[in-house]
């Protein structure tokens, strides 16, 4: 069983450069050492078209902007040492976050993969 912990935000507009490049080289691979992180995707939200039930609707980019989705083993993951201490390494808790906005954090247990 895998358990996927999402995490959105907005963040300055000035800041969307160093935003990424923190995430990307420095807060991203932090995580990832941490015991029972197994993968990180991150994402920004777009315009979206999808036809549904015969209509095509038409919908503006999400807000928050910018959600990062973190595999894990286990929800203990989130309140253990490890996590605490990556989520305070290098530029981001004082260069990055003081930018964002409008977080939101949400956990969920999947139930269920499919593919091709």
């Amino acid at each position: 069983m895998s358990w996927i912990f999402v995490v959105s935000m907005d963040v300055a507009p000035e800041k969307e450069d160093l935003f990424n490049e923190v995430y990307d080289t420095e807060h991203v691979p932090y995580l990832l050492e941490v015991p029972g992180v197994r993968q990180v995707t991150r994402a920004r939200s777009v315009p979206l078209t999808v036809t549904i039930g015969g209509e095509r609707k038409e919908s503006p980019a999400a807000s928050p902007r910018w959600t990062a989705i973190y595999e894990l083993d286990s929800p203990d993951v989130l309140a253990g040492e490890g996590w605490a201490a990556a989520v305070e390494k290098g530029r981001w808790p004082s260069e990055v976050r003081p930018h964002t906005s409008n977080r939101m954090h949400a956990l969920y247990e999947v139930t269920g993969v499919q593919g091709r």
